[in-house]
């Protein structure tokens, strides 16, 4: 990674971008299993950090940035959503703190986020939510960074770790959420929350390798 955290603004520009691309998409799957809003929500974070690019690519260091993304994301995304992303942020945020950032650090750092998501949300791999795209991303970074590969090899890697992982949403059973109520009705259908995480973290790989 680069050793300050100007590529920013370009992240969330992509970020942002591939989030409207598919929001009938995703707004379709939401209104299936859940409440509807988690575009909207996403979008409303995503405004805000837009309007804060600058300020974000100036920040300190990347503990600096990831602590300002977490403030942000939790006062205007709200939902779940708001403070599942924040504690991802957060624990980034504490993560990288004092450290290089290589591909190791940000790899292990990810990988206790992750961690700090499922703690917080009181969820595991399996469950249909987000962690389902996250948790298998934190284990392709860690084998990449052990394996010392190559930044397009970790990008591709990452995006099939993604695209698995959200794809396997689609034939578990929710059990977390409004989603479970549904109960085997459920099954058939992504979640919303894994599909908007493989969005962002694949916008996110397709720009680095650019």
């Amino acid at each position: 990674m680069q050793s300050t955290p100007s590529i920013l603004p370009d992240l969330i520009d992509a970020v942002a971008a591939t989030i409207e691309s598919h929001a009938e998409e995703v707004t379709q799957l939401d209104q299936t299993l859940g409440d509807g809003d988690h575009v909207t929500n996403l979008q409303r974070g995503l405004k805000k950090l837009m309007e804060q690019k600058e300020a974000l690519a100036a920040a300190e260091d990347w503990s600096a940035a990831m602590q300002k993304i977490a403030m942000s994301v939790m006062s205007t995304v709200g939902g779940a959503s708001g403070s599942l992303y924040g504690t991802l942020f957060m624990a980034l945020s504490k993560g990288l703190k004092g450290k290089p950032v290589d591909l190791p650090t940000f790899a292990r750092a990810f990988a206790e986020a992750v961690d700090a998501v499922k703690k917080r949300g009181r969820t595991e791999v399996g469950e249909k939510t987000m962690v389902d795209t996250l948790a298998p991303v934190a284990d392709a970074l860690l084998t990449a960074a052990d394996a010392s590969l190559p930044l397009a090899q970790v990008l591709h890697q990452v995006r099939q770790a993604a695209e698995k992982g959200m794809e396997s949403t689609r034939d578990m059973l929710a059990t977390k959420g409004r989603a479970s109520y549904m109960g085997e009705r459920s099954r058939g259908i992504i979640d919303a929350g894994a599909r908007t995480s493989q969005l962002m973290i694949c916008a996110i790989a397709d720009r680095l390798g650019a």
